[in-house]
This record gives structure tokens, C-alpha cells and sequence, in this order.
């Protein structure tokens, strides 16, 4: 029997939450397999139980202080569908403002300040100098505009939610206030800087992406499936749409799916070495229906962005790869552009004369025992299912988290990668920084997706002070 050692990279650096990466070598030296470990749990679908389900937008936003703005959103459609109820026009469009806002900043956090000093610096760089001082002290203009971009977003989510994080501006039937002419006319005043931000950061990130020609050859570089949502005529969305499932090859799986009949699409496997759901998509079972979702798996669904610059970049976007664009490196070039058309649409949004109307807001009482709400948040679509008794009080929650969703994917491609830069007795730095930077690649956020289905794997363990294991209980 073949005997296999183990290296453990704990914690993954540079991602939103907390997580190790086991590495399993046989006698030869070889990676035989990995697993992408979540180490935190969280539980929000359990402790919101009992709640009126009028609460439910300000409590899941508290899920994640990075996203709170998808949560939010999505959390009030279902409660929408709960009120039965078809929000105002204007405060369909601020929503949208508000979410796409959300994609700026965190797209910003994900590629400035948790990958760029891979992209900048290299990936064998010193760990002690991978962070955005580090970047700064390079290339101080790519660390600003980083941080600047970051800026536009959050200063537009204070302005209409009145606060950066957990914003309970968005409310069941619509949204709270309307916005004003002052607030609009400061925020079109930004976007001039904003769009021209985006734009050279794409330029950078284009000319640096040859460095990485063997990082792109095995980042995540497989053939899946990839869903996101889309308008009617195909275009790129992230308030409302149809799911739609696309191929390595770019042709439809499966179009015009409702996303309130998710699980009709979707299933979910439970694993005992992580607190992150599996998800799949049903017809091909598991591991066959793997599939992506974010930045990469929406540009990949959509026919066209809609904002003149956003498709110039997707059609260069599209000529990286035959077929549909398959190297999860390129997730990073895929956040660029879905930045560029957010800071496009906000200003189209904005220029709106009904954006500015005062009817915001539909009251109505709870006129369906269930209710789905769906967005496309910063790293996918983002469901949100609620059932409530006659009282209006919340009974079952499902929570479908864009990382579980890429949590196939994600493993697939640490054992992709760990295979083809760790081989023999010699691990250097930069391939274990490799096998951590496909990680960040997907950008997860493990906070938002620890919610569990079923009995999950547990251990507890008693310790003395002099560190001696005095009881321990397990859970298969």
C-alpha cells in the first residue's frame, strides 16, 4: 500500500473568512489528492427561525460585512414574494444602483488588495511583502486607484443605505427613502474618475497576464459548467433574470429557468472534512454537475454587457480561449470588466428621470407562505428561500452561497494545481502561494457560506492547561 504524507497550508492567506488547504503526497512525492477545508460555521439559517420575516433583509446582511448589500437585496425579493407584491419602478432601479455599487467595492477588495501583490509582485514573492503596503511600495498608482475604486462604491452604498456596512435600506416592498437630487448629482460626479480607474487597471492587468502563462495553462483550467442569470435578450444582469447554464464549449445546457425554482436545478452535498456545502447541478448528479458561478461563469453565460465599453472588453475578453473561457485565472480580468459596466450602468441608472420619483415603497401584509429572493452577487448568484407560518414568522431558511456553488470547483482546481507545481521531496514557497492563489482567484467569501444541510461532521475537544487532550466527543 502506498504511503501517503500530508502537507497542511493553514491558514489560506488573502481570502474573506478562515480555511486550510490539505495536501496529500504518496511515497513518490506526487499530489494525490487535496481538499479546500472551511473551519468556521456560522449557522444563520437556524437562528433566524422564529424571527417575523420582516426582519429578515437586516439580519442577513449581517451574514457578511463585505457583501451585505447581495444579502440584503436578495433577502427582500424573497420577502417581496412573501408581500406578493411588485415593487415601485424607482425603487427597482435604486436597488440595482445599490447592488452593482456592492460589485465595484468588493471586485475592488478582491483583485487590489488580496491578489494584486501576486499579479505584481509574482508568486514567489516574500509573503511578508504580499499586501497592499507591499503593492503600494511598487507601483503606488495601482495601489491607490485600488483603494479609489473601493472608495466609489462604498461612498454610493452610504449615500442611499446611510451607512458603508449592513445598510437596512432595502426593505421588503422596496426601499426606505428615495433618493434625493443632491445625492445623485454627487455620485454622477464620481463617475468620470471611476470609469477611467477601471479602464487602466484592465490596460495593467492585460499587459502583466503574460507573466502567467503556466499559472493560466493550470489555474482552475477544466471543463465545467458555468451558470448565471441573464436578461431576457441574453445581456449581463445582477438584479433579475433567467438562470442559464452554459458549457466548456459555450452552448446551452439549459436557458430560461426561473430561480425560484432553483432546486428543480440545483442540489447540495454535504462533506465531513468542510462546514461548505457542495452545490451541483442536478441532472449530472456529483461530481458530474460541477459547475462555476461569479465573474468568470457570468461573462461566459451572457450575450453582451449593454455599456459601450464593458462589451469592447468582452469581446477581447472572449478571444483568451476557444470556446467558452475556461482558466479560473482569468476571474481576475472578468472582475475588470464587470467593473467597468457597474460604473457604466450606475450613470445610466443615475440619468433616469424616474429615478428620482418619491413612490419607493409597496406596504402590504404577507400573502404567500413562501417566498424566493435571487440576485447576482460579487461571486454569483445568491439565493435566498424563505417558508413562513400564518403569523409571519419564519420557519424554514435555505441559503445557496455563490462559494458553495464554486466548492467543486475550487477543490478541482487546488488539486490541478498542487499536482503540477509540487512534485519530489523540495516544496518551495511559491508552490505552495500558487495553490493558496487559485483560491483567491475564486475570491471566496466562507463567512457568507457556511450554512449548512443535514447533520454536520463535529469535534470537541477537552484541554488542560498543560495542552493534554482530557475528553473528546465526535460526530461522524
Amino acid at each position: 500500500m502506498t504511503e501517503l504524507r500530508t502537507i497542511i497550508i493553514d491558514p489560506v492567506t488573502r481570502i474573506e473568512g478562515h480555511s486550510k488547504i490539505t495536501l496529500h503526497l504518496d511515497e513518490q512525492g506526487r499530489v494525490a489528492d487535496a481538499h479546500f477545508h472551511v473551519t468556521q460555521f456560522r449557522g444563520f439559517e437556524k437562528f433566524c427561525e422564529g424571527r417575523p420575516f420582516s426582519e429578515m433583509p437586516s439580519l442577513m446582511a449581517r451574514i457578511c460585512g463585505i457583501c451585505p448589500v447581495s444579502h440584503l437585496i436578495a433577502s427582500a425579493k424573497a420577502c417581496d414574494a412573501l408581500l406578493a407584491v411588485k415593487i415601485p419602478p424607482a425603487a427597482e432601479k435604486l436597488r440595482r444602483i445599490f447592488g452593482i455599487a456592492q460589485v465595484v467595492q468588493s471586485h475592488a477588495l478582491s483583485l487590489f488588495h488580496l491578489s494584486s501583490p501576486d499579479l505584481l509582485m509574482g508568486m514567489d514573492s516574500d509573503p511578508a511583502e504580499s499586501h497592499l503596503f507591499g503593492v503600494y511600495a511598487k507601483n503606488p498608482g495601482l495601489a491607490r486607484d485600488g483603494i479609489a475604486l473601493r472608495k466609489f462604491g462604498q461612498q454610493i452604498i452610504e449615500r442611499l443605505g446611510g451607512k458603508r456596512i449592513h445598510p437596512a435600506w432595502v426593505v421588503p416592498g422596496g426601499v426606505s427613502e428615495p433618493l434625493s437630487h443632491e445625492d445623485r448629482d454627487a455620485i454622477l460626479k464620481t463617475v468620470p474618475e471611476a470609469l477611467a480607474i477601471a479602464l487602466r487597471s484592465l490596460e495593467w492587468l492585460k499587459s502583466t497576464t503574460e507573466r502567467f502563462r503556466e499559472e493560466i495553462g493550470v489555474f482552475g483550467n477544466f471543463p465545467s459548467l458555468f451558470m448565471g442569470m441573464v436578461k431576457k435578450d441574453g445581456g449581463l444582469t445582477f438584479y433579475d433574470g433567467d438562470l442559464r447554464f452554459v458549457d466548456e464549449a459555450g452552448q446551452v445546457v439549459a436557458g430560461k429557468l426561473d430561480p425560484s425554482r432553483y432546486f428543480e436545478y440545483l442540489g447540495e452535498k454535504v462533506e465531513s472534512w468542510s462546514y461548505l456545502k457542495s452545490a451541483y447541478y442536478l441532472p449530472n448528479g456529483c461530481p458530474g454537475g460541477i459547475y462555476r458561478v461569479g465573474p468568470l461563469a457570468r461573462l461566459n453565460v451572457c450575450k453582451q454587457c449593454g455599456t459601450p465599453h464593458a462589451d469592447k472588453a468582452l469581446s477581447e475578453f472572449r478571444a483568451l480561449q476557444q470556446n467558452a473561457v475556461q482558466s479560473s485565472f482569468y476571474y481576475h480580468q472578468a472582475r475588470l470588466i464587470e467593473i467597468l459596466y457597474c460604473v457604466e450602468r450606475i450613470e445610466q441608472l443615475l440619468n433616469d428621470p424616474e429615478i428620482l420619483s418619491k413612490h419607493v415603497r409597496a406596504v402590504a401584509s404577507a400573502n404567500a407562505l413562501e417566498g424566493v429572493g435571487a440576485a447576482e452577487a460579487p461571486r454569483g448568484t445568491l439565493f435566498h428561500h424563505y417558508k413562513i407560518d400564518e403569523h409571519g414568522l419564519i420557519r424554514w431558511v435555505n441559503l445557496i452561497i455563490a462559494t458553495g456553488q464554486n466548492n467543486l470547483a475550487m477543490n478541482r482546481s487546488v488539486l490541478q494545481v498542487a499536482q503540477h507545481f509540487i512534485q519530489g521531496d523540495k516544496i518551495t514557497r511559491g508552490m505552495l502561494n500558487r495553490v493558496e492563489a487559485v483560491i483567491r482567484a475564486y475570491d471566496p467569501c466562507l463567512s457568507c457560506s457556511t450554512h449548512a444541510v443535514g447533520q454536520m461532521a463535529l469535534r470537541i475537544q477537552l484541554i488542560a492547561p498543560d495542552g493534554v487532550v482530557m475528553d473528546e466527543v465526535c460526530r461522524p
